[in-house]
């Protein structure tokens, strides 16, 4: 995805009974962040922050969608677990890690392997890109999303 690329024939599925699409996203702001595993310290704390802010981005009318190839089951205890409440997408089959550029090779300790670059996109009213965080790190990135967005309008 490059800035002004649209956002086109999307489906998130985030739960076992709903799909978004294009329909469903446009005519708000969306973030769609992508992690690399529910339940694992640092994508934890990102899912609570994101939850932390939920109500202030929806002030904005922003949408939260995380992304990781975890399962809907695995989101599903992840969420109950931590009382999240964003929507979690599970890219099963990484297309949407493909088509974001995020599913990249890593390194730990010397051993490469393949893995989700975490990362936030940022899309306006008509799915169209405006803005792309990579390599986030967590700590205070929520804050920068809100602080960018909050700028924009």
């Amino acid at each position: 995805m490059k800035i002004g690329q649209k956002l086109k024939n999307i489906k998130l599925t985030v739960d076992n009974n709903t799909v978004l699409t294009e329909k469903e996203l446009t005519g708000k702001k969306v973030i769609i962040y992508f992690y690399p595993k529910d339940d694992t310290p640092g994508c934890t704390t990102e899912a609570i922050d994101f939850t932390s802010f939920k109500k202030k981005f929806e002030k904005l009318n922003v949408s939260i969608i995380g992304v990781s190839k975890d399962s809907i089951l695995k989101h599903s205890k992840f969420i109950q677990k931590h009382n999240l409440k964003i929507e979690l997408a599970a890219d099963e089959d990484g297309s949407l890690c493909e088509m974001f550029g995020v599913w990249i090779e890593k390194s730990m300790y010397g051993k490469k392997y393949m893995g989700i670059e975490r990362s936030t996109f940022l899309f306006d009213e008509n799915l169209s890109l405006i803005y792309v965080w990579k390599k986030v790190k967590v700590k205070n990135h929520v804050q920068e999303v809100f602080d960018h967005i909050s700028n924009l309008s």
